[in-house]
């Protein structure tokens, strides 16, 4: 009762936070699946199906020779892997806890720890798979080299940042409209499939083509990671900066937009639905 209290100075702010951004991201792997390997095996085998299914495709419709030339799995892999990065971190934001939700009552939490937490445990399912799948191809099919490793990883480390932007933009709006933003969420991943350019090179498209995927950042992601996998493939038609740029905006846009909401969130806006 007559102890002085403890001055906390800001590296111990710091560690707090992040210890509890720890804790909480633990709490969101394991809200999915009680077991941890059992949820990473879902998830190898989400990426991996569709792996497959492109590849299947491609062989299907006799458009391999439209890509680039090198480990055509390998090929298939860097597109699937940055969509499911971009898609899922997209879908573990966007479902984050909110303001009106009952984590929020104990006082170190809040909105931007659950966002963050939500951020780390997509991007550990992501990496910890890609690194698993890509061991076991190497191991039991096909020897893989990757030319630029640094800037494949920065790429992914992009993917997943483009991802949070989003994520936190339609998580902050959902509240004011649920419906119509769970549909939008919806309608932008499937319309992804297509539109991030996983499934045919941005060199090889004609230029009136192009302008219908050049607006998305992650179509440029997906073709940068190709030029720093591939040593015969150098991209023209996208760049690092654009998404770069987007996505800095997006998080800031977010992160006003869940500070507007925050403060006028009510537990009673759904009480009519």
């Amino acid at each position: 009762m007559f102890r002085a209290p403890k001055r906390s100075t800001p590296i111990h702010g710091l560690m707090a936070l992040l210890e509890l951004i720890f804790h909480a991201a633990v709490r969101h792997i394991r809200k999915s699946n009680h077991n941890a390997v059992v949820g990473l095996i879902v998830n190898i085998a989400q990426s991996v199906i569709l792996v497959l299914i492109m590849y299947a495709l491609f062989t299907v419709l006799k458009m391999r020779g439209s890509a680039v030339r090198g480990d055509f799995m390998l090929y298939t892999m860097t597109g699937i892997f940055m969509y499911m990065t971009h898609t899922k971190t997209l879908q573990a934001v966007a479902r984050s806890d909110g303001p009106t939700s009952s984590m929020m009552k104990h006082a170190p939490m809040n909105t931007i720890v659950s966002i963050a937490a939500s951020a780390l445990a997509a991007l550990y399912l992501q990496i910890l798979s890609m690194l698993v799948i890509l061991f076991f191809y190497h191991v039991v099919f096909n020897p893989i080299t990757i030319d630029q490793p640094i800037g494949a990883l920065a790429m992914v480390m992009l993917a997943w940042a483009s991802g949070v932007g989003i994520g936190v933009l339609l998580k902050s709006a959902t509240p004011w409209a649920p419906d119509f933003f769970a549909v939008l969420t919806t309608v932008y991943v499937r319309a992804n499939m297509i539109a991030s350019g996983k499934m045919f090179l941005a060199n090889a498209l004609p230029t009136s083509k192009l302008a219908w995927f050049w607006w998305n950042p992650l179509f440029h992601v997906i073709d940068q990671t190709r030029g720093f996998v591939f040593l015969n493939y150098s991209p023209h038609y996208s760049n690092v900066i654009y998404p770069m740029q987007v996505t800095a905006v997006l998080i800031l846009l977010g992160l006003m937009l869940e500070n507007f909401t925050r403060h006028h969130a009510s537990i009673s806006w759904g009480a009519g639905r």
